[in-house]
């Protein structure tokens, strides 16, 4: 036991202690927020509870990179708890582990749907996506986490999975109805903390990269032409910080943010990557993006960016300046598939 769950980095402890707190603390005092009569009481809840989910899922992330515990099992273990607290437990976290794996190694989003053909084929279902993107409700990613309860009955490598996705739609459906029948407030208000905690995620992953989309996640043998390619890797990645003159902003997205500080070294922890970000300078800073102009973008494209044609095929921070940067949705790393 005590070798599973082993720090890769033992200096770092109290930030990994404090960071397993306050996921606690906001998990469990945001549903204790969403069961009071007082408003106050419910938009402190909806705000602690989205945010320990957001912290969750980038924690999460780290332990796909094995950065918080030597061994493979220790994240595995402290992955999957995380996962449920996410709320994309119907995947599984092996399976988000394998695709940001694939990721970070072939220089490529891989993925196994394409949700655009998808979309493009049912015209009444992509005015009704299109309609709810404009009005701010991430249904691109709706649809995406909807894909994975039904994917082991809709993708052949997944199909080994449908009685555990039964499983956990039984466990975690129980839970929710539960909710719903002790207070449909309750549960109108988890319901709106899984939305902004969506949004939350594609804002981040949104102008993070410019790699090309392919859908050969499950494709065996297949080749790829940047694979290794860490100048490539380097010109293609961007740090989106949140603020660069106060870094502590930062730590409202465990410093995913540093992005190209995290792909020069996956397995740093998140609370050493803003050193390590400074010891990139200045090169690092034709990689660095503005806040306010993803902000802009993000709101400007939000309906372009359903089907993001330009994605990967141009400079994010030139096009960003200008104007044209789109983004690309549904590539969060939650969605393993």
């Amino acid at each position: 036991m005590g070798e599973t769950f082993k720090l890769r980095d033992p200096a770092g402890a109290h930030y990994t202690v404090m960071v397993l707190l306050y996921i606690a603390a906001g998990y469990s005092l945001g549903w204790l927020g969403l069961f009071q009569s007082h408003l106050l009481l419910n938009v402190l809840g909806v705000l602690a509870l989205t945010h320990s989910m957001l912290i969750a899922a980038y924690l999460l992330h780290d332990c796909g990179h094995n950065a918080v515990f030597l061994s493979t099992r220790g994240n595995t273990c402290l992955g999957n708890v995380l996962n449920w607290i996410v709320g994309s437990s119907y995947g599984r976290y092996e399976d988000i582990r394998y695709k940001h794996m694939r990721h970070h190694v072939d220089n490529y989003d891989p993925v196994a749907w394409d949700y655009r053909s998808f979309l493009q084929q049912r015209p009444w279902l992509n005015r009704v996506v299109r309609a709810a993107e404009w009005a701010y409700i991430p249904a691109v990613e709706i649809m995406m986490h909807t894909m994975l309860v039904v994917a082991p009955w809709c993708i052949a490598s997944k199909r080994d999975q449908r009685a555990r996705v039964l499983r956990v739609i039984l466990v975690r459906g129980g839970i929710l109805l539960a909710v719903l029948l002790a207070s449909p407030l309750a549960f109108m208000l988890y319901v709106l903390c899984q939305l902004l905690l969506l949004s939350a995620l594609r804002f981040t992953d949104c102008y993070q990269h410019n790699y090309e989309v392919i859908f050969n996640l499950d494709e065996e043998g297949a080749t790829f032409a940047h694979k290794g390619d860490a100048e490539y890797e380097y010109r293609n990645t961007y740090s989106n910080l949140l603020s660069n003159r106060y870094p502590v902003f930062n730590l409202l997205v465990l410093n995913f943010c540093y992005h190209n500080a995290h792909h020069e070294k996956p397995t740093l922890g998140w609370y050493r990557l803003p050193e390590l970000h400074k010891t990139m300078y200045p090169k690092v800073e034709a990689q660095t993006l503005s806040f306010k102009e993803q902000l802009r973008s993000f709101h400007r494209h939000r309906l372009a960016r359903i089907q993001a044609e330009d994605y990967g095929a141009d400079e994010v921070k030139q096009s960003l300046r200008e104007g044209r940067a789109v983004g690309v949705d549904a590539l969060s790393f939650l969605t393993a598939f």
